[in-house]
C-alpha cells in the first residue's frame, strides 16, 4: 500500500472507531468444535472433485464431479454408474419439477438433461457468457434460479477470485425452457448457494467473499430487495439444502482465519504473493490440505511430538451447519485441523440418511442418523 492508503485506513479508524469490523466469530455454542463428519461413513471409492448432490424422484444420489455426473443407487448407494458427460468440470445440480436434471458446467454455463440424455442449454445473458455457475434451483412453477460466482474466473479459479477481492458475481432467472434468461442481481461477492424457503416466499441466497447469508422476496420470476439474515459467517459459505423440521443445511468450503484476513488487508503483500508465487503456495483457505513443505503455514504451534493439533489454526477445515429459519445455527458436524474431510461443498437429506460432499477429499459421506447429534 501506498502512503495515500495507509492514511485513509488510519483516518477511518479514528473519524469511525465504532464502524463494524466484521470481526471472525468465534465457533462456540451450536457451533463448537467436534469430530462428527470424520464420523461419517465414505460413500464408495472417491469421486474427483466431488462438488454437489441432488436426490432423484427414484431415491438414487446424483453426483456432480469432474466431467461426469454420476448416479448412485442401492442400499448405501453401492452401485454407481455415469449418468451424464460434459466438456468442463460439473458443479451445482437441481431436478426440475418435470424431471430434467439442471446441471451448471464451468466454461459453457447450464445444462438442462432429460431422462433420455438429450441436453438444452442457456450459455449467456445479456451478451454475457456463464462462464462460473455455481448453485441453480427450481421453484414450483418452474422458473430458474441460477447463480454465476464471477464474470471473470472459472469455478476452479475461486482462490484467484477471492485473492483479487473481486465482486463481479450475479443472480440470474430464466424460464422452464432456459428462455427469456435476465440478471436479477448485480456485482455480489461469489454467490454460492442458492434455496427457496418452504412457504416458496423467498430465495436464500449465500455470498463467499463477504461471509453473508441473505433472504430475497421472490414476486414471480421477479424479486424484491435483498435483506440479510446473517452478514458475519464464520467461514466461506457454500450451498444451502433444505433440513427437515425447518431450516437448512449449510455448508463452508473453508473457514475465516485471521492471518487470510490481514492479507486480504494489505494489497502490496497481495499482490506481489500473487504475482511472485504458484497459487499453492499462497496465504489463502484451501479445500484441503497437502502436507507439502512449502505449503504456507498458519501461524501458531502446528504440530506436537509429530502430531497435527487439531486446534492448530487451519488452512482447510470441514464445517457443516445446521441454520434453523433465522439463519442462527443449531447445530454442526466439523472435521478439525488433522481431520479427513475437508472441503464441505453440498449436503443433502436423503431417504438412507445425510449425505455430505467433502470436496477436499474427493469423498461422498454418509450420516445415517441424518444429522442428529
Amino acid at each position: 500500500m501506498g502512503f495515500f492508503t495507509y492514511f485513509l485506513r488510519d483516518m477511518e479508524q479514528i473519524l469511525f472507531p465504532n464502524r463494524e469490523q466484521h470481526a471472525i466469530p468465534s465457533m462456540d455454542g451450536a457451533l463448537s468444535p467436534n469430530d462428527r463428519l470424520d464420523a461419517c461413513y465414505p460413500i464408495g471409492e472417491p469421486i474427483p472433485d466431488a462438488d454437489d448432490v441432488v436426490e432423484g424422484s427414484d431415491g438414487a444420489l446424483y453426483i456432480s464431479g469432474g466431467r461426469h455426473v454420476l448416479r448412485l443407487e442401492g442400499k448405501g448407494y453401492a452401485s454407481r454408474g455415469v449418468f451424464a458427460t460434459f466438456e468442463g468440470n460439473t458443479g451445482g445440480l437441481a431436478f426440475h419439477p418435470d424431471g430434467r436434471l439442471l446441471v451448471c458446467v464451468a466454461g459453457y454455463g447450464l445444462a438442462a438433461v432429460d431422462r433420455s440424455g438429450r441436453q438444452t442449454w442457456l450459455n449467456q445473458v445479456a451478451d454475457r457468457p456463464l462462464n462460473c455457475l455455481t448453485s441453480v434451483i427450481a421453484a414450483g412453477d418452474g422458473s430458474i434460479f441460477a447463480s454465476n460466482g464471477s464474470s471473470r474466473n472459472l469455478p476452479e479459479d475461486w482462490c484467484v477470485d477471492l485473492m483479487q477481492k473481486n465482486r463481479l458475481g450475479s443472480l440470474i432467472a430464466c424460464g422452464p425452457g432456459l428462455d427469456r434468461p435476465e440478471v436479477l442481481i448485480g456485482d455480489l461477492h461469489y454467490p454460492q448457494g442458492l434455496a427457496i424457503a418452504p412457504d416458496g416466499g423467498s430465495l436464500w441466497l449465500t455470498e463467499s467473499w463477504n461471509h453473508r447469508l441473505s433472504r430475497v422476496p421472490l414476486q414471480g420470476r421477479g424479486i424484491g430487495t435483498p435483506m440479510a439474515v446473517n452478514h458475519n459467517l464464520p467461514g466461506y459459505p457454500a450451498r444451502l439444502a433444505k433440513a427437515s423440521g425447518g431450516g437448512f443445511w449449510l455448508g463452508f468450503f473453508a473457514v475465516r482465519t485471521h492471518l487470510v484476513e490481514f492479507v486480504l488487508r494489505e494489497d502490496d503483500f497481495r499482490h506481489e504473493m500473487m504475482r511472485t508465487l504458484d497459487p499453492s503456495q499462497w496465504v489463502a483457505p484451501a479445500l484441503a490440505t497437502s502436507g507439502h513443505c512449502l505449503e504456507p503455514m498458519q501461524f501458531g504451534s502446528i504440530k506436537a511430538l509429530g502430531i497435527q493439533k487439531p486446534w492448530a489454526p487451519p488452512r482447510s477445515y470441514g464445517l457443516l451447519v445446521r441454520i434453523d429459519d433465522d439463519g442462527e445455527a443449531v447445530q454442526s458436524l466439523h472435521s478439525r485441523v488433522g481431520g479427513h474431510y475437508h472441503g464441505i461443498t453440498a449436503a443433502r437429506e436423503t431417504a438412507q440418511g445425510l449425505v455430505i460432499v467433502s470436496k477436499g477429499s474427493g469423498r461422498v459421506l454418509l450420516d445415517p442418523s441424518g444429522g442428529h447429534a
